[in-house]
């Protein structure tokens, strides 16, 4: 087991936003490529974390938060983390027209160099709001939003073919619904990895994840993957879902993550690295996101957990989803870190040995880095 040296800061510090220093799939690129290397699409919500609560709010009283941070939230955690990974990403979604929106858009265009040109502003639609509460290493939210206009915006993109052309894309399967967009970028060659949140209806039908024949992979935690298939044990739902997936990812929480590949027979388990979590809002979306970019760059299977296992262990030691998303810089301070430390076991330090040729070389740059905002902004003189 890996033990790391570092410990989650306080988020209220101001500082620039991490940009990508390395390109996992640079060695593949050509001419010929894909425009982007992964796109998506789904609902933007402003984040409004509070930290340094030391208990739950109690009803009839007034709680005060030693620190607040702000954020775009909701399918941003998931570009945000791509973007900081090095990936391409382009990131459809409606956004409101007042400031809220505004924000977000600027803080993905221009902090993140997410590519938001299919997606709109939609005059009189305000933006969803979530306000996440940190709290004994969990988090309480509180949401309001009405349903995403996602047709006006494909309406509004001004082509019969609104999704841009893409190596990979991440889909969000809903249970008894199809999405269109994810048929046709599949028969574009497009790969296709989902995920699935809670199926409230409680039928938990696999039939009903009608897409899923569209899909390369399919990402579930290890509750959703046994009540789909039955299975009474992960590992074992996992074998049963590459009946209809090539490729099945089953998180295990404290235990790590467990795939198989049917079409190459390759089972992998990684266990999970130990930390002290101080807010896991985030960590599903940035897990798909380190599996994504090794997949896309021909990772070993076995890495490819450890990879998306890293991120969102480091992604948990800071508060927030997309603030707390790593980039190379964090990856590479961890490596060099955990090196450090001569009581590591040998064993697993080999297991993450195939970073070292991927991080960025040593920056005079503090582990944890801190990167999160007070405020959504502040006016300029």
């Amino acid at each position: 087991m890996i033990t790391p040296t570092g410990k989650g800061p306080s988020p209220i510090t101001e500082g620039p936003q991490c940009q990508a220093q390395v390109d996992p799939l640079a060695a593949l690129r050509s001419p010929d490529d894909p425009p982007w290397d992964v796109y998506l699409t789904g609902t933007v919500f402003l984040d409004i974390i509070f930290t340094g609560l030391d208990s739950a709010p109690v009803r009839g009283t007034e709680s005060w938060a030693r620190g607040m941070g702000s954020s775009p939230g909701g399918v941003a955690n998931m570009a945000t983390a791509l973007a900081r990974l090095g990936l391409k990403t382009s990131l459809a979604a409606a956004f409101g027209d007042d400031h809220y929106g505004e924000y977000c858009w600027d803080a993905l265009e221009q902090g993140e160099h997410i590519d938001l040109s299919t997606s709109r502003t939609l005059p009189g639609w305000h933006s969803p709001v979530t306000v996440s509460m940190a709290y004994e290493g969990e988090r309480t939210m509180v949401s309001h939003g009405h349903e995403p206009p996602f047709e006006a915006v494909l309406d509004q993109a001004g082509s019969h073919d609104p999704t841009p052309r893409a190596r990979a894309a991440i889909a969000a399967l809903s249970p008894g619904r199809r999405a269109p967009w994810i048929a046709e970028v599949a028969a574009r060659g497009t790969r296709i990895f989902a995920d699935v949140g809670w199926d409230d209806s409680g039928a938990w039908d696999l039939a009903g994840l009608a897409d899923l024949e569209h899909c390369e992979a399919f990402l579930p935690n290890a509750e959703e993957a046994m009540r789909y298939t039955g299975a009474t044990c992960p590992r074992a739902a996992a074998h049963a879902l590459t009946e209809h997936v090539p490729l099945a990812v089953v998180t295990l929480g404290a235990e790590g993550a467990y795939a198989v590949d049917r079409r190459t027979g390759e089972t992998a388990e990684v266990p999970a690295i130990a930390v002290e979590a101080l807010d896991p809002t985030g960590a599903g979306d940035v897990f798909v996101a380190g599996f994504v970019t090794g997949t896309l760059a021909g990772w070993p299977l076995a890495d490819r957990l450890a990879f998306a296992g890293l991120t969102a262990a480091l992604s948990v030691q800071e508060f927030g989803g997309s603030l707390s998303a790593p980039g190379w810089s964090e990856i590479g301070a961890w490596w060099r870190e955990v090196q450090s430390v001569r009581s590591q076991d040998p064993a697993a330090l080999r297991r993450y040995a195939f970073l070292q040729t991927l991080v960025p070389e040593e920056e005079a740059r503090p582990w944890p880095l801190r990167r999160a905002v007070p405020t959504i902004g502040f006016r300029s003189a």
